[in-house]
């Protein structure tokens, strides 16, 4: 990390430090991990002085940090705003296949060296720690507050009550469309409060979103001049072999729907085929213990994420009306239906198999009023999707079987 302060007590000499300053927004592009698909933002500023660049970021984390799993774990994860030097940042996103685009921004002197100080603060020991907010306080959310600050409210003037193109659950999932299960997982976990209408300044929390919206910004210079904020953009890299960032949401709930009636189509030929026969029993008790695992652990995670956490997206979520940590208890009772040598064991498990998947069917249901009430719309289409028909092939099958004892 760069010692040397770009203070303009450490720049001797006529005319104004600010004039010697090129400041740009740099847009990184989405990485290979998961904390990475939503892209990455900073600040670039290039000394023509001492024709050194830093690179200012306020997205900095470490596994390494004491308790980082059990503060992310809990949403309580610490980031740090830090500085380095910016060519060795730009090659490390090169490298990493990440594309790299720089906004330069047309400002008078004394507001470029107004950002820089900023900027500057918020880097030293004792303000560069804060608590990490996905929609609320992040790497975007940082420079957009300050951009704000600097141009005297004017840009919160301007996107503070625009209409925002899609919710945060949708430009979420603009970026999750090329991996199925990581997209049904987050919708799962998330909750109603991220369904709102929401404005353009909220929106900003992206940093591709952020990058849009600067480069159509005006805003008006002390002289009452009007003036566009970005000068210039300059594609320092474009990454290969990526996936895009779709415009619109991907219809997720339509394919999901799809292989869930394919399941229970199979599921229920083989009871066709094989209903009286103990390969059968055993298959179903096994797809039962899996469907437990399956929806026992994401349902009590959302257990967790809105009880005993402080991840506020996920509060309010309809969705464990229905999964929720009693899905588990199909882990042993489809055990005990699929291999126990006792036949009342067999019933017992299948009646309580039955009860189970009816009062799952009952609160996919019961969820769905809910959705005709605006106090608790929430955009679960794809987990209805996937789960109420398996939910009605379940409660088709376990109550068939269990109605001859002897099974």
């Amino acid at each position: 990390m760069p010692g040397r302060s770009l203070h303009p007590q450490n720049h001797p000499g006529a005319g104004s430090w600010g004039d010697y300053l090129t400041l740009s927004v740099a847009l990184i592009g989405p990485g290979d991990e998961l904390y990475f698909w939503w892209g990455h933002i900073g600040l670039l500023v290039e000394d023509s002085r001492t024709e050194r660049a830093r690179f200012y970021d306020w997205g900095v984390f470490s596994f390494d940090q004491e308790n980082f799993f059990v503060n992310f774990a809990f949403g309580r994860l610490i980031y740090s705003s830090a500085v380095f030097w910016a060519d060795w940042v730009i090659d490390m996103y090169i490298r990493n296949n990440r594309s790299v685009t720089l906004y330069r921004l047309d400002l008078p002197a004394e507001i470029k060296e107004a950002i820089v100080l900023i900027a500057e603060e918020n880097v030293l020991p004792e303000n560069r720690d804060y608590y990490y907010h996905h929609f609320d306080d992040n790497c975007a959310t940082r420079i957009r507050d300050i951009l704000d600050i600097v141009l005297d409210g004017q840009f919160s003037a301007k996107f503070g009550d625009m209409p925002g193109r899609f919710t945060l659950r949708e430009h979420i999932r603009r970026h999750l469309w090329f991996n199925p299960a990581v997209d049904w997982a987050l919708n799962f976990w998330m909750g109603q409060n991220i369904d709102k209408p929401i404005t353009v300044w909220e929106e900003m929390f992206l940093p591709s979103e952020l990058a849009k919206r600067i480069l159509e910004f005006r805003f008006t210079d002390a002289a009452g001049n009007e003036r566009y904020l970005v000068s210039s953009v300059e594609t320092v890299f474009s990454a290969a072999s990526r996936p895009v960032v779709r415009n619109t949401p991907s219809n997720l709930w339509t394919p999901t729907l799809l292989v869930s009636l394919l399941f229970c189509q199979l599921l229920l030929l083989f009871y066709v085929l094989w209903e009286r026969q103990k390969s059968f029993r055993v298959l179903l008790g096994i797809v039962n213990s899996f469907l437990g695992l399956l929806f026992g652990i994401t349902g009590s995670m959302l257990f967790f994420l809105m009880f005993f956490t402080d991840h506020d997206y996920t509060f309010d979520n309809i969705n464990i009306i229905f999964a929720n940590p009693l899905f588990l208890a199909a882990i042993p009772l489809g055990l005990m239906f699929a291999f126990s040598g006792k036949p009342q064991k067999r019933f017992f498990a299948g009646r309580l198999l039955r009860i189970l998947w009816a009062y799952v069917l009952l609160g996919c249901v019961v969820t769905i009023a809910l959705l005709f009430f605006p106090m608790f719309f929430q955009q679960n289409q794809v987990t209805l999707a996937l789960i109420i028909p398996i939910a009605l092939t379940m409660v088709f099958i376990t109550s068939r079987l269990t109605s001859r004892f002897h099974y």
